[in-house]
């Protein structure tokens, strides 16, 4: 069955104040600014996925791609597109009309996804590497970007998704689909991932269900004005803070 949620003050729950981050010599220096995100993280290549027919024969990438009402002439991108799963359906969606950007961390991955789009001949393509803290993505130029199985291995989510922002249209939004599970265990809990995307000033639109995704579908829209670094609050993991109470 289908589950949704509406927009609630409940998204604000899960935030903590926490002590300036400057001097974190074990971070990236150009995360520094940011909070640290108050979470494990999951360490990228150890999930294991269905195979992309098995992945097709349910309908995932389809029902993502309705869902987040992709049309011909959309410029896209997808975020840790690792084998290009997402990025090649993606590609077919849009037309010659559209563009996708692919895009990930791992110089390897990125040759063998370049190697993927120049065989299929996706001339709507383009291949960009990331890092980290920042999706490397030009101002402006999206009406969407997708986030699949991925956000919970980014270790800096603040700055990830400040920097990420800039990147949309107007009127464009930011897609998630993930596992309601610790983030440890490569997912992410709903709660924790609406409080960190709200902290960066986004807004959740939708929040689905279903069993096609073998997991839920977010999506977010930015509202108001990106706020400063410093006036970032990070996130606690859900239930942390009412242990705290009861202690």
């Amino acid at each position: 069955m289908i589950g949704r949620l509406t927009l609630a003050a409940s998204l604000t729950l899960f935030c903590t104040a926490c002590d300036s981050n400057k001097g974190d010599t074990d971070r990236l220096a150009t995360a520094r600014d940011f909070p640290r995100a108050y979470r494990p993280v999951s360490q990228g290549g150890e999930s294991s996925f269905s195979s992309e027919e098995t992945r097709d024969d349910r309908r995932e990438a389809a029902t993502v791609m309705a869902l987040a009402n992709i049309k011909p002439g959309m410029t896209v991108a997808d975020i840790g597109a690792g084998e290009g799963y997402y990025t090649v359906r993606l590609a077919e969606k849009v037309g010659e009309s559209g563009r996708v950007l692919a895009q990930d961390i791992d110089p390897e991955v990125v040759s063998q996804l370049g190697d993927r789009v120049e065989r299929e001949r996706l001339d709507n393509v383009s291949i960009k590497l990331g890092s980290e803290d920042d999706p490397r993505l030009p101002k402006g130029s999206f009406d969407r970007i997708f986030l699949v199985h991925m956000y919970h291995e980014v270790s800096e989510p603040y700055a990830f998704l400040w920097r990420l922002r800039p990147a949309l249209r107007k009127g464009g939004q930011v897609v998630v689909v993930d596992i309601d599970r610790p983030t440890a265990d490569h997912g992410i809990d709903p709660r924790l991932l609406f409080c960190e995307f709200e902290q960066v000033g986004f807004r959740l639109v939708e929040f689905v269900r279903k069993p096609e995704l073998a997991g839920y579908y977010a999506q977010f829209e930015a509202v108001g004005k990106r706020p400063q670094p410093e006036a970032i609050e990070p996130c606690s993991q859900p239930g942390e803070r009412d242990d705290n109470v009861a202690a």
